[in-house]
């Protein structure tokens, strides 16, 4: 029974992992007065939150971690930037030094 049970639970889709993700969003003038990130967290099962920000009448610059399942964070990552948002993944951890 137990060997059952420990063959299911080897079944899991690593896809499906939980994460954390770092991500800098830079938005065009365009999408700076829209709320992207919010239509994010009700389009996917993410969790947003946002570590730092910046925002000019030309440009917006956000840190945005992502928690959730990786089958939820990839497309929400493309989602961005067919919105136009420039992604890029943070290199080091700054925020928390």
């Amino acid at each position: 029974m137990a060997a059952k049970i420990k063959k299911v639970l080897l079944k899991k889709p690593v896809k499906d992992i939980t994460q954390k993700t770092r991500l800098w969003l830079m938005y065009p003038a365009k999408q700076i007065t829209h709320p992207v990130i919010w239509e994010l967290s009700q389009k996917f099962k993410v969790v947003t939150n946002v570590r730092q920000a910046s925002v000019t009448d030309e440009i917006g610059v956000v840190c945005l971690e992502l928690e959730g399942p990786r089958s939820e964070i990839t497309p929400a990552i493309k989602w961005l930037e067919k919105k136009g948002v420039k992604v890029e993944p943070v290199e080091i951890n700054v925020l928390e030094s």
